[in-house]
């Protein structure tokens, strides 16, 4: 029986260790902390994401958790809509929840180990599940492999009350941009992005959201709505890094997964979608075939729709932020709308 070391038991770790074969595996999960981050927030479920989850057999209890997307208005800064786009198959999900039900899943042989790694565990293949900071591919793949910091903040998090109405949507305003969505439990989820310099690290979540107050101050009442409901016990404020381009996701005795892997801007939401499609993917591929031959087909199936989907992110983000491009960008988006 191969001993495969998991380090990091965020979604992709998880997902991993319940769909590798526990009959033909000795699993090890590393996880730097016990209990559930401290801040809730959600994420969009794409139909791949949750095709990945259905293989786990937790996507009734998903559904059940989670809330339908009947669509989104792209709004101007102002909140008047450019257009609406339809966002059919997409399952709004809590993190926090989705994170019990992969753990729920994982086979009771797995084992766990809590605390920081601060070296590769010894195993026969190790799997970086370890986000963008990544132990496992500066490691492997050298300290030239470490994460990039954008000028971006991201602020985000949920409040107790319904979405307002006619607010949903993403807002785009000159260098900053606002999303509105409806959350589990009638809730709201909201999110927040412009160029700032606090941080990158110890960013105090009560100056980061009076800042996003005072940005986003103005006549839309929508958002005044949200930033006045919302409290720092549940916000979160953090730099948006990324992961560098990797010339695959595989070497001998280790992969990757997820963040660690292609870490991306979060404006097209699909990083958590292609962690959870990463994790199945690569257990089913060990589960039937070498490992050798699984590590690179895994890294040739994955690197070039993630690397695709990691570019047109990046892309988003510089058109959604954009500044002094901001009234092209709108009269653009405007003509869009008014062809539809």
């Amino acid at each position: 029986m191969d001993a495969v070391a998991v380090v990091g038991g965020g979604l992709a770790g998880l997902a991993f260790a319940a769909r590798l074969d526990p009959r033909r595996f000795q699993v090890t999960v590393h996880e730097r902390r016990e209990e559930l981050p401290p801040v809730e927030t959600s994420l969009a479920m794409w139909p791949g994401a949750q095709r990945a989850v259905d293989a786990l057999g937790i996507l009734p209890a998903v559904r059940a958790a989670g809330t339908r997307f009947a669509g989104m208005s792209l709004r101007d800064g102002r909140g008047t809509p450019f257009l609406r786009a339809q966002a059919a198959g997409v399952l709004g999900v809590s993190r926090a929840d989705l994170l019990r039900l992969l753990d729920g899943a994982v086979p009771g042989s797995v084992n766990r180990v809590y605390g920081a790694v601060r070296s590769l565990p010894a195993a026969d293949l190790v799997v970086g599940a370890d986000g963008v900071h990544s132990r496992v591919r500066r490691a492997v793949w050298g300290e030239g492999s470490r994460a990039h910091l954008t000028p971006y903040l991201a602020v985000r998090g949920i409040v107790d009350e319904p979405v307002p109405p006619n607010t949903a949507g993403e807002y785009w305003g000159r260098g900053q941009l606002f999303g509105i969505t409806p959350a589990s439990g009638h809730r709201t989820y909201w999110y927040a992005s412009y160029r700032s310099g606090l941080g990158p690290d110890g960013i105090g979540v009560e100056e980061a959201l009076a800042t996003t107050r005072a940005r986003f101050a103005g006549p839309d009442r929508g958002i005044g709505h949200v930033l006045a409901a919302a409290t720092p016990a549940q916000t979160l404020a953090q730099r948006i890094w990324t992961t560098p381009l990797l010339r695959g996701y595989a070497r001998a005795g280790a992969v990757l997964v997820g963040d660690a892997a292609h870490a991306m801007t979060p404006n097209l939401g699909r990083g958590a979608c292609e962690a959870l499609i990463d994790a199945v993917t690569l257990a089913d591929l060990l589960n039937s075939h070498p490992p050798g031959d699984a590590l690179h087909s895994y890294s040739r199936r994955r690197w070039l729709r993630t690397q695709a989907l990691r570019a047109a992110s990046s892309a988003m983000t510089r058109l959604a932020l954009a500044d002094q491009a901001q009234p092209l960008r709108d009269g653009l988006l405007r003509l869009a709308g008014a062809g539809r």
